[in-house]
């Protein structure tokens, strides 16, 4: 089974323009994201898919191997789509750039899926952690995701999900991470289908592939890295690299 990371890096992003290409301890984001991807050792090829020369230049000096988007995109899925029709690949899994400090452990755990999915009926493997507290459920930034009882996926959701009607039961609520490994079957399939209702209305594209009855897996984690989506969140990934280094 080969598998290849893609990391979507665009640098354009409406609440931290640039934000990928922001300094990090001596070197940027996006290269602190690519060399901590390679590092996990769990993968044949790794990848960074940019619409930004800036981007593409910065990791082709460091000798990282980078694509270059042809079409522009309204989706990362859509972005590695493009490029992962001419790589060579069983599995692929989609690496948030923005996110510097990857989860070995959860990408393990992705991986593990497609190992033990033998007749190869899951289509996509992505985690979900725990929420807590009611502004965090309340919270449309926050993706909720409810299961079935083996941990496939039945919707996703900006709202909070299921709606608590009988308050004397303690329901769980997930956290969507958005991180993938897809069959490339799955993916060049995302690709050739438009955008759908729900994931329009909701704007999760992973609804896209609920609704064209696609099979997600999902794995419950305990632990969520860094994502850097504000200045603020970058100062806090800086005190997270202090703490590692003391």
């Amino acid at each position: 089974m080969k598998v290849v990371a893609m990391i979507p890096a665009r640098y354009e992003a409406t609440r931290f323009p640039g934000k990928l290409m922001a300094d990090l301890h001596g070197q940027s984001v996006i290269r602190t994201t690519y060399t901590a991807t390679l590092n996990t050792g769990l993968f044949d090829e790794v990848f960074v898919v940019t619409d930004s020369k800036i981007i593409h230049d910065e990791i082709a000096a460091y000798g990282g191997k980078v694509i270059m988007s042809i079409e522009p995109h309204e989706s990362g899925s859509d972005r590695i789509a493009e490029a992962a029709e001419t790589i060579d690949a069983d599995i692929i899994v989609n690496v948030q750039g923005d996110e510097p400090f990857t989860q070995t452990d959860t990408l393990k755990k992705l991986l593990e899926v497609f190992e033990q999915d033998t007749h190869k009926q899951i289509d996509l493997a992505s985690p979900m952690v725990r929420l807590k507290g009611k502004e965090n459920i309340e919270n449309p930034n926050h993706v909720k995701v409810i299961t079935d009882q083996d941990n496939f996926a039945i919707y996703f959701s900006r709202s909070p999900i299921p709606y608590p009607r009988n308050q004397e039961i303690d329901i769980p609520y997930y956290k969507h991470i958005g991180i993938y490994a897809f069959r490339k079957a799955a993916l060049l399939a995302f690709k050739s289908t438009s955008m759908t209702p729900l994931e329009n209305a909701e704007k999760i594209e992973c609804i896209r592939y609920l609704e064209t009855g696609r099979k997600i897996k999902m794995v419950e984690i305990d632990h969520v890295g860094i994502s850097i989506d504000s200045p603020e969140d970058l100062e806090k990934a800086k005190d997270y690299m202090n703490s590692r280094n003391n």
